[in-house]
């Protein structure tokens, strides 16, 4: 127990792990790292056998609007996972923030849908990095997207 009489919680682990069982099996996710990507996903990836990167989630109702189609800001939210996942090489050195992110939204995913997520990195200089992509679901293209991460220091 802490001073003050309360329990005490365990911090989970931070980084990628690696799923060994069940639907997800062969993918990565990270944990602890961004608690909104944790309540927003679960999100998880995987580099192909090609060295481009995949990102994928399974559509819940929690990702829906009101019509039942997957909410935009779902699908923004996955695009800024999949710029930190896509472009991850190239910021392997530190932290980094979005400094912009664009989404065209060109078609729906449903309830129970795989959504995936595929990139890649055009430019990466001393600082900014940009990327794009495209997310789909069963062959569908659902969002393109594109943007700008910035390398930064952690602040104390």
């Amino acid at each position: 127990m802490a001073d003050g009489g309360e329990l005490e919680t365990a911090k989970p682990p931070h980084g990628p792990f690696l799923v060994e069982d069940g639907e997800w099996a062969g993918w990565r996710y990270w944990v602890g790292g961004d608690p909104y990507e944790d309540l927003s996903g679960p999100f998880y990836w995987r580099q192909e056998a090609d060295g481009s990167v995949r990102c994928a989630f399974r559509a819940e109702k929690k990702h829906m609007n009101g019509g039942g189609f997957m909410h935009g800001g779902c699908m923004l939210t996955f695009a800024d996972y999949a710029l930190f996942v896509i472009g991850r090489a190239a910021l392997s050195d530190g932290y980094a923030v979005t400094v912009s992110l664009n989404g065209d939204f060109v078609g729906p995913a449903n309830e129970g849908d795989l959504v995936e997520a595929t990139g890649e990195i055009i430019r990466a200089g001393g600082s900014l990095v940009f990327i794009r992509g495209l997310i789909a679901t069963g062959g569908s293209p659902m969002m393109t997207f594109s943007g700008v991460v910035k390398k930064v220091k952690r602040r104390g």
